[in-house]
């Protein structure tokens, strides 16, 4: 006997506004004979019945029984659970290859997708049960002065995992990173005189962003990375109008060699010469000064000679620890 009907899986993303969805779902949800569903509390069940489309609920149960159900009432549409129905599709394929020729044809549809980036509306959901009554007690007694030392930390070792290479250890740490900016948006939500949320900082380095590429979003042309540079400076000049030294915004709570170079960095765009650069010499005395004039004498030429003096120290010194371990038999 030759298969006569057809079951389509409608799957949908909670991730988009419920009633958003594909022009095929639409003709296949107005066509049906019967709209299943095994999930009440489904988003699309709302703006489906806006639409004039009827849902009836089955009995949700075991995956078998489930599949079961739906092979007998085709042909039909079911609309998917929001936790993807464990366990059904395997179920249905049971079902397909036992009784082929008997069996429903099985088709998925999908209703909506996730736009790129969708994800992260689930870690704002998160961090919102975790901060909520009856999350998390350590989460929620956290401040921004709190999180301080794992933002930091976070951010050293996601760049040792940049530097090594590991892909693996990559994508974990751009994660806690992500984390602490989602977490710390989260506590300014809740701040009685001057609240923000992960929009507003997610809509302030959009703009930021676009009003920086002129090249890119406007009129304004930048054919090399020399005049894109130029062109940020010249932007970042205007935006800060009111500072009165070309070493204003520099964070002082930066590592001391990371400080260094920032200081000389903006020193050498600024085209500054008021400042003589630091003696290159090994001094016949290492003092705390001497020393101090030494390193800043090296971050100077580093940055002339186009070499980030903290990657390269960090460098120097893993090869060192490399050699201290092949020293003592150790693997390094």
């Amino acid at each position: 006997m030759e298969t006569t009907s057809k079951l389509t899986l409608l799957t949908t993303t909670h991730r988009i506004a419920p009633g958003l969805l594909s022009w095929p779902a639409w003709q296949a949800l107005h066509a049906a004979p019967v709209v299943l569903a095994a999930d009440p509390a489904h988003p699309q069940l709302a703006a489906l019945a806006q639409a004039g489309v009827a849902v009836e609920q089955l009995e949700r149960g075991s995956a078998p029984a489930l599949a079961r159900q739906l092979v007998e009432r085709a042909p039909a549409v079911f609309l998917g659970s929001q936790d993807g129905d464990p366990g059904l599709t395997g179920a249905l394929a049971r079902i397909a290859v036992e009784e082929a020729g008997r069996a429903p044809e099985i088709e998925v549809l999908p209703g909506s997708y996730d736009l790129p980036g969708a994800r992260l509306l689930d870690l704002v959901a998160v961090m919102d049960r975790l901060r909520s009554p009856g999350g998390c007690p350590w989460d929620a007694e956290q401040t921004h002065a709190s999180l301080v030392k794992y933002l930091v930390e976070e951010a050293f070792e996601l760049v040792e995992a940049i530097e090594e290479g590991d892909r693996a250890t990559l994508r974990e740490e751009l994660g806690d990173v992500l984390l602490q900016v989602f977490f710390h948006s989260r506590i300014a939500q809740e701040d009685a005189e001057d609240p923000f949320s992960i929009d507003e900082v997610a809509g302030d380095i959009v703009d930021k962003l676009i009003y920086r590429h002129p090249h890119v979003f406007g009129d304004s042309d930048a054919d090399t990375t020399d005049q894109v540079e130029a062109n940020w400076e010249q932007l970042k000049a205007a935006e800060k109008g009111d500072r009165e030294s070309v070493l204003d915004g520099v964070p002082g709570g930066l590592p001391a060699l990371a400080f260094a170079a920032k200081l000389v960095s903006r020193v050498r765009r600024a085209g500054f010469t008021g400042v003589a650069d630091a003696p290159y010499a090994l001094p016949g005395e290492l003092t705390e000064a001497s020393v101090g004039e030494l390193l800043l004498a090296v971050v100077q030429r580093a940055h002339d000679a186009g070499v980030d003096p903290d990657a390269a120290l960090r460098h120097a010194a893993r090869g060192y620890r490399a050699a201290v371990r092949a020293a003592e038999g150790l693997p390094a």
